[in-house]
C-alpha cells in the first residue's frame, strides 16, 4: 500500500468515463445526467466528501482500512439520490457500505443523508463502477453486492450498454468472499430474465431461490416501487450467493 490516504475529498468532475481511453475498454453503462445540485445539496456535498469521499486511484484498497475496522463490507452499485442506501446503513450499523455513483445531485443528496443520520458505515466513491471494482477492490474481499434499479437501456440497440453481463458480473464476483451474496432487483421485467441468465451463467454463483426471490426485509420499499406496485406494475428481486469452497 501506498502512503496516499484511503479518505480524501473528491474531485468535483462525475468520473465520467471517456470512450477510448487507453486501457478502458469496458462499455458505458450511464450517461451524463443533466441536473443542479440544490444549495442544501451543494453544501452537504462540500462538508461531507473530505470525510467520507472516496478517491478513484487504480490501485487496490484496504476496506478495512478506509473503515477502520474489520466488520462486513457490502458494495452498492447505482446509489441514485440516497435514500435507500442510507435507510439501509442506518438500519445496518454493523456493516460497512461503500457506495458508486457518478451523478453529482445523487451525492450531494446522500451526502445530506449520511449527515443527517450520523452515518459511520456508509462510503462514497464518485466513479464508474467498472474501474472501481476493477482496480481498487481486491478479490474476496465483500460480503455482499447491491445493484438495485440499474437505467435498463429497454431500447433493444442500447441493451449492449446494460451494467449486467457477463463480464461484469463474474468481476463482480471474484470480488466476493465465499458465501457472500449478490442481489439485483429491477422494475423492468425482460431486464429481470437477463439478471437471472446472466447471474446463472456464472459458474462460481448459485440462486439463493428457485427462480426469483422473495424482496429481503433490509432493501426497503422506495417511493417509486410503492407508487408502481399500487398501479399493478412488478418487481423483481435477484440474489445469487457465491460458492463456498470446496
Amino acid at each position: 500500500m501506498s502512503d496516499t490516504p484511503l479518505i480524501q475529498p473528491a474531485n468535483v468532475g462525475e468520473g465520467v468515463y471517456e470512450e477510448g481511453r487507453e486501457g478502458y475498454g469496458h462499455i458505458k453503462s450511464y450517461v451524463r445526467r443533466a441536473g443542479r445540485m440544490s444549495s442544501a445539496q451543494e453544501n452537504y456535498y462540500a462538508e461531507m466528501m473530505p470525510k467520507i469521499g472516496l478517491v478513484y486511484a487504480p490501485q487496490p484498497i484496504d476496506l478495512a482500512a478506509v473503515f477502520g475496522r474489520n466488520n462486513p463490507k457490502v458494495l452498492e452499485i447505482g446509489t441514485g439520490m440516497g435514500e435507500t442506501t442510507a435507510k439501509i446503513a442506518d438500519a445496518n450499523r454493523d456493516i460497512d457500505y461503500l457506495g458508486v455513483e457518478v451523478h453529482v445531485p445523487g451525492v450531494g443528496a446522500l451526502c445530506k443523508q449520511i449527515a443527517e443520520r450520523e452515518l459511520t458505515n456508509l462510503r462514497i466513491c464518485q466513479h464508474d463502477a467498472v474501474e472501481v471494482v476493477r482496480d481498487m477492490l481486491p478479490e474476496d474481499s465483500l460480503d455482499g453486492v447491491h445493484v438495485f434499479f440499474p437505467d435498463p437501456w429497454h431500447k433493444a440497440r442500447h441493451n449492449k450498454r446494460r451494467l449486467i453481463q457477463s463480464p461484469f458480473v463474474a468481476l463482480l464476483a471474484s470480488r466476493l468472499k465465499p458465501g457472500g451474496y449478490f442481489h439485483c432487483a429491477t422494475d423492468w421485467e425482460e431486464y429481470a430474465h437477463q439478471m437471472l441468465e446472466v447471474l446463472s451463467g456464472e459458474p462460481t454463483l448459485v440462486n439463493s431461490s428457485e427462480g426469483f426471490a422473495p424482496r429481503p426485509d433490509y432493501r426497503p420499499l422506495t417511493k417509486f416501487e410503492n407508487r408502481g406496485l399500487r398501479l399493478g406494475h412488478g418487481v423483481w428481486d435477484v440474489i445469487f450467493r457465491k460458492k463456498q469452497l470446496a
